[in-house]
């Protein structure tokens, strides 16, 4: 079993920054292969960005694309949301997701693929 936590969410201003991390319990880290997706408000849950496990490669939503950077520190265990010019649309609870792949530069975008979920944390842009 992976546990992940997800802290580093608030309230900013648009234009603003913030950066989220989600931190897994368990040794494999390294093993799995790692996402970020949001929930706004009536909205479905969609997809924001991934990464290999390798952390060599990443995959963005179009609408975040030059905007937000995510990264990974295994020794950490941690995966990173770096999210630059914030803009009010990107208002929503924002979840990590993991999964163990044998292939290291494999990523995946969709939700059924994940099979570890944080908790979320609440992202909330004012205009």
């Amino acid at each position: 079993q992976v546990q992940l936590v997800e802290s580093g969410g608030g309230l900013v201003q648009a234009g603003g920054s913030l950066r989220l991390s989600c931190a897994a319990s368990g040794r494999t880290f390294s093993s799995y292969a790692m996402a970020w997706f949001r929930q706004g408000p009536g909205k479905e849950r969609e997809f924001v960005s991934a990464i290999s496990r390798s952390g060599d490669v990443t995959y963005y939503q179009g609408s975040v694309k030059g905007r937000f950077t995510i990264s990974r520190d295994n020794a950490k265990n941690t995966v990173y949301l770096q999210m630059n010019a914030l803009k009010p649309e990107d208002t929503a609870v924002y979840y990590c997701a993991g999964r163990y792949t044998p292939y290291s530069g494999a990523y995946y975008y969709t939700r059924t693929q994940y099979v570890y979920w944080g908790q979320g944390t609440q992202v909330t842009v004012s205009s």
